[in-house]
């Protein structure tokens, strides 16, 4: 097919509640939409700078090397795990669902030796059996994912820190889903590396990736016996790019970087704080909704995410139906469940600016509908518990700022 006989691109309005990406606010898709400059240019270096200073205030640490690697989240996770493995060292990893799974992958990749410490997937790896292993190991690298997009867990950090501060060991923490939605203490919790990605609660576009590194971690890469395996997610590389020299490395993504910038404007105009209650009220609201109707969430209780809800899909029902009716009729994307919890959860995930009341009012009607239609036992009014629970609670409407 010729070009001219293309259509004009014009994609569909969605309400993104499914695992990422999530809802983009209009301010930010305008500055997607600013003039292009040089990735050199003295104005994009002073854009870079405002950038880094927000991630470490988002990031909450004072760390000299955060910044934003030009990749997705899974760059994000391969960069730390290639500057601080070498081949032959030992990594210990909590493994708890897919992203832990991958983490394995990515270490194994390294040449190194992984010890996987494993819990079922919708659980939290126990701290305990963490720290047996770290401090039976003595491991080069501890790893470990704070927020678990695929059964909407979020594990514990600071005693598993603590384990690797006192074992000698580099703590990695995939911060991919938490970041900008719940509280993330990098220099508090002792983390030497963490990444995260754009397009979660940061309501950013996906393509760049949030990386924070400690001196401590630098320092062992410098003083590494071989090079890093990727010239380019070679830290001590982009660390130049990204320094008072701007050292040429590559071409960034100058659009990218403007949406990230103003991304974070608004999550800081927000507050923190504020932004993680917000973020917690619209989930508990989310999940009176869900009891109202019987259903109920496959992660573990006292240890569950915010942003992204692991609900169980009824006996019966065609999961993958309901997808396609909340999309197709409603506009509403939810996300499948993966590995051992394809076809028995929906991840329905209210992060970032996708986070507010009328898509938790919006997505329990649809849902309570769609279940109907197909003959689920349900009990009654999902979005009315909802809007109770929100009448009840102080900010109750659930807005995003």
């Amino acid at each position: 097919m010729s070009s001219e006989r293309m259509p004009e691109l014009a994609p569909p309005r969605r309400i993104l509640l499914g695992p990422g990406p999530s809802d983009v606010p209009d301010r930010v898709l305008r500055a997607l939409a600013s003039p292009v400059i040089g990735h050199l240019d003295p104005e994009f270096a002073a854009i870079m700078d405002g950038v880094q200073a927000m991630l470490r205030t988002v990031f909450r640490t004072a760390n000299r090397f955060t910044l934003p690697i030009s990749g997705t989240g899974s760059a994000g996770m391969e960069a730390c795990f290639v500057n601080l493995l070498e081949p032959g060292d030992t990594a210990v990893i909590g493994v708890y669902g897919l992203f832990g799974t991958r983490m394995v992958e990515v270490a194994e990749r390294c040449g190194a030796r992984v010890v996987p410490v494993e819990a079922p997937w919708g659980e939290i790896v126990p701290g305990e059996a963490m720290t047996e292993a770290i401090g039976r190991v003595r491991p080069k690298v501890v790893g470990l994912v704070h927020a678990e997009t695929s059964t909407g867990v979020r594990q514990p950090v600071p005693a598993i820190a603590a384990a690797a501060r006192t074992a000698g060991s580099f703590l990695i923490l995939d911060c991919v889903t938490s970041l900008g939605g719940c509280p993330v203490e990098i220099d508090a919790w002792g983390v030497d590396a963490a990444y995260s990605g754009t397009q979660k609660c940061l309501s950013c576009p996906p393509g760049l990736s949030p990386v924070t590194v400690s001196d401590r971690a630098l320092a062992a890469i410098t003083a590494r016996k071989s090079k890093v395996q990727s010239w380019y997610l070679d830290f001590t590389l982009l660390g130049q790019y990204w320094g008072t020299g701007r050292v040429y490395h590559h071409t960034a993504p100058v659009s990218m970087v403007y949406g990230l910038y103003e991304a974070l404007r608004i999550v800081l105009e927000e507050g923190l704080e504020a932004r993680f209650a917000r973020h917690e009220r619209n989930h508990e609201a989310l999940v009176a909704g869900l009891a109202a109707l019987g259903l109920d969430l496959a992660s573990q209780a006292g240890h569950r995410l915010p942003m992204l809800n692991a609900v169980r899909v009824p006996a019966g029902v065609d999961e993958a139906a309901v997808r396609r009716e909340l999309l197709g009729e409603h506009g509403i994307e939810i996300g499948a469940g993966l590995g051992p919890l394809r076809g028995a959860i929906w991840r329905i995930g209210l992060m970032g600016s996708s986070s507010q009341r009328n898509h938790v009012l919006l997505v329990l009607a649809a849902l309570e509908s769609a279940l109907r239609a197909r003959g689920a036992a349900l009990g009654a009014g999902g979005a009315e518990a909802a809007a109770a629970y929100y009448r009840g609670t102080v900010g109750g409407d659930g807005a995003v700022a």
